[in-house]
């Protein structure tokens, strides 16, 4: 049976990993802060397998895929008890946009591991953050290979599971290790943020 996902943050990365998921056969609830209302020309976008949820219900699912502004995830902290649930951080600590793209001084933590401490007991893996939403969107297949998505985190379970997810969508994952290590590159401003590699 295909893993459920539920998307926290129905923005550009949260809507193309959607139909990725969809296209794959996963079953997706996608969630943000405004309520499922305003969420229903979406939905029917992504077609039979999305459905609108609350926050409360995407946290529930087999797999969560974090991809709302970094300023909101403090408010996830209470929303269930996190242990032990997958959790795909896409999430990129910008506290401001376009012209500057400021990221938070986090003091020489990775933001994942800022993340992982607000959620506690959380699996937290790392992926999906790094490409351009535009080219996310675009085929996994590039010219006989495959489009790379970098992957890391702390429990080796998780990531072997979240990795399996990307090969079946049709890209090539790469392990880059621990969130302490790995996530920083692939952070914003991180040395492999932006990176648009194929794996042939």
């Amino acid at each position: 049976m295909k893993k459920t996902f539920g998307i926290i943050g129905a923005g550009n990365i949260g809507q193309t990993v959607a139909r990725h998921l969809i296209k794959a056969g996963h079953p997706v609830i996608l969630a943000n802060n405004s309520g499922p209302d305003s969420l229903k020309e979406i939905v029917q976008s992504l077609g039979a397998a999305a459905k609108a949820g609350t926050i409360q219900e995407a946290a529930q699912a087999d797999i969560v895929l974090l991809s709302l502004p970094w300023s909101q995830v403090p408010t996830l902290a209470g929303v269930t008890d996190w242990t032990g649930r997958v959790v795909i951080d896409a999430t990129n600590h910008f506290i401001t946009y376009a012209p500057e793209f400021k990221v938070e001084d986090l003091g020489g933590k990775a933001s994942s591991e800022v993340v992982a401490s607000l959620l506690p007991g959380a699996r937290i893996v790392k992926a999906f953050n790094t490409i351009f939403y535009k080219t996310l969107a675009e085929d996994p297949a590039v010219s006989g290979g495959n489009r790379v998505l970098f992957v890391s985190g702390n429990d080796q379970p998780a990531k072997s599971e979240v990795m399996s997810v990307i090969e079946s969508l049709g890209f090539a994952p790469i392990d880059l290790g621990s969130l302490g290590e790995g996530s920083k590159l692939q952070q914003a401003k991180g040395a492999l943020a932006t990176l648009n590699l194929v794996k042939f």
